[in-house]
């Protein structure tokens, strides 16, 4: 396993990080046993990088996790985050350090390495309602009483070492607008073969999140990014194209449709699979030329995987250390890019 320096924090982290979100759904709706060995199989393996959130499961992702971690007696770094909802909107710092001492009791410790808001920022107020929290007015993030004060308070209690905020696509002006606030050392950004708009938009390519290059503008500013759905919830795999079922605990797409133009594209890189390609130019499964492709990218510190299984878990951590994509592949990758997956414009 490689480790890469968080920003500048002084923090090794696993290039590969564990993620605990629901649509793998080990950590939600997995046995204890299941979620036991998996941990530690990973704990073997090198990794020492655990993605938490309130929402995972309506905070039982972070209960299990805290279990196990008792039990194995051990302690990763750990991100947990905070989701602000139109009720919170008055008192946006108090949400902070309450949904804070939730998560740490149930995680079952006394401070989590970094704290992040789950909104992603944007420069126009968006309409929050019930119990949505995609979305975050920058506003809210920087005035006095918001989520950034709250987050502060957090790190001067002790309780929060270093902080961040998860970034959606379409939103790099306020992304870039709290980078350059300097408070900031870690971003969560989804970035993956199907849009890689986070590091790079080929022309000629569409995509329905544009995250603006934002890992290289946040690299500059000594701030890293650790990588959510690398695989596209599971799209971008031999299993997926070859239309196999989905792990029993895993959540699956919301309907078939919602799935079919995201495997449409994937398809056009099944190339890169030995599996699906006897002719493919090196020894990969999609998932592994996946991962390697994000670990190639400047600015990114780890590769979150979304597990279902202890089998995945040695899968995902195989591609560390193996390097980047071969020159021929690349070339042909953009290439697909560049014809928008044979979709047209």
């Amino acid at each position: 396993m490689n480790y890469r320096e968080v920003g500048r924090t002084g923090i090794p982290v696993s290039e590969i990080g564990f993620g605990c979100g629901g649509n793998a759904g080990l950590m939600v709706r997995g046995t204890f046993e299941q979620q036991r060995d998996a941990i530690e199989r990973a704990l073997e393996l090198g990794i020492n990088y655990f993605d938490q959130a309130p929402d995972y499961g309506g905070g039982v992702a972070e209960e299990n996790l805290g279990r196990v971690l008792r039990e194995l007696g051990v302690r990763p770094y750990i991100t947990t985050k905070v989701e602000v909802r139109a009720q919170n909107l008055d008192d946006i710092a108090g949400q902070v350090t309450r949904s804070l001492d939730e998560s740490l009791k149930r995680l079952g410790v006394d401070y989590v390495d970094f704290l992040q808001i789950h909104n992603g920022p944007v420069m126009d107020r968006p309409e929050l309602s019930g119990r949505t929290y995609s979305r975050l007015w920058i506003e809210d993030y920087l005035r006095p009483g918001g989520a950034l004060d709250g987050l502060q308070r957090a790190q001067r209690s002790g309780k929060a070492r270093f902080i961040g905020f998860i970034t959606r696509g379409n939103d790099a002006p306020a992304a870039q607008k709290l980078i350059d606030s300097g408070a900031f050392s870690l971003i969560n950004v989804s970035v993956n073969l199907l849009n890689p708009s986070a590091a790079i938009k080929p022309y000629g390519m569409r995509v329905d999140q544009d995250y603006g290059g934002i890992l290289s503008y946040a690299a500059a500013r000594g701030v890293s990014a650790a990588i959510y759905s690398p695989l596209f919830g599971g799209v971008l795999t031999d299993n997926a194209i070859a239309g196999g079922e989905g792990h029993p605990l895993a959540r699956g797409p919301r309907s078939p449709e919602a799935w079919a133009l995201p495997l449409r594209r994937a398809k056009a890189l099944s190339f890169l699979s030995r599996g699906l390609n006897p002719q493919a130019h090196e020894e990969h499964d999609l998932a592994e030329a996946a991962i390697r492709f994000i670990l190639s990218l400047e600015g990114v510190a780890a590769v979150l995987g979304g597990f279902s299984e202890k089998k995945q878990v040695e899968e995902i951590a195989a591609c560390s250390g193996k390097g980047p994509l071969s020159v021929q592949n690349m070339a042909r990758i953009e290439m697909v890019w560049r014809a928008n997956f044979g979709l047209g414009g």
